[in-house]
């Protein structure tokens, strides 16, 4: 099962991966330990408020990141299942 991290405020998204199979955890990113934290998921979802939120781009190497940012939940899903397989 593909473990994905949703940002806080992203609920449509985060409902519709869970649906279609996805286990989904949400996240805050003002913890000091989220960074941490995200380097457990497969793939992280963001808002797209920060463009290189909290270093997200370059110092998650083994996860992909999205920026969710004008995407619908189907379009976030597709492009998590083509940069994950």
């Amino acid at each position: 099962m593909k473990k994905v991290a949703v940002q806080k405020g992203l609920g449509p998204i985060k409902n519709h991966l869970e649906n279609e199979g996805f286990k989904v955890k949400e996240f805050d990113n003002r913890k000091k330990s989220a960074k941490n934290y995200l380097n457990k998921f497969d793939a992280v979802v963001i808002t797209g408020e920060s463009k290189d939120f909290m270093g997200i781009e370059t110092t998650l190497t083994n996860a992909s990141v999205i920026n969710a940012d004008g995407m619908s939940a189907e379009d976030v899903k597709n492009e998590l299942d083509k940069q994950m397989t």
